[in-house]
């Protein structure tokens, strides 16, 4: 008789009725919900980052990120195979080595062997990554997320473990 406290049909208490604040309300979301976008040079030392939400596609902020930089090769994802992105690339005198989407009619080629070289990429977020505070995304507003990306990239750049 461990609920001989409880009356037969009682609900929970009027404090728990209270609708509760689902994930995704506030303006600032601790970065639980963002991506980090991540330019890197040839050694695989990152030149630009950005964060942005979580939700949106990687193929939106792609030309931002390749914005005036100056590199003989575009290396990237089938996410951002769009036509925007090599035409963008084309502009700036980068030749795009992105593998074509399945859904794209014409499958253009690429060249395999330079992709490969994409896991430079791959290694400068896992170096990224090794932090705690960037993995977990611990940051509570977006800037000081940034501000945490920054700083493990300037620790990159001085060779700084």
């Amino acid at each position: 008789m461990a609920d001989d406290r409880r009356q037969p049909l009682q609900g929970a208490s009027p404090c728990f009725r209270r609708k509760r604040r689902q994930s995704g309300y506030e303006p600032h979301k601790r970065g639980l919900n963002t991506k980090i976008h991540l330019a890197v040079d040839a050694f695989g030392l990152p030149v630009r980052v950005l964060v942005t939400q979580g939700t949106d596609a990687d193929c939106t902020h792609a030309g931002r990120l390749i914005e005036g930089l100056h590199a003989e090769h575009l290396l990237a994802d089938k996410g951002d195979d769009t036509d925007a992105i090599l035409a963008q690339a084309g502009a700036q005198g980068m030749a795009a080595v992105i593998p074509p989407k399945k859904n794209r009619v014409a499958q253009r080629p690429y060249d395999e062997d330079l992709h490969k070289l994409r896991h430079l990429v791959e290694n400068a977020f896992l170096h990224l990554k090794r932090w705690r505070g960037i993995a977990t995304r611990y940051a509570k507003n977006s800037k000081s997320f940034l501000a945490a990306v920054h700083i493990r990239c300037l620790a990159l750049w001085l060779n700084i473990s």
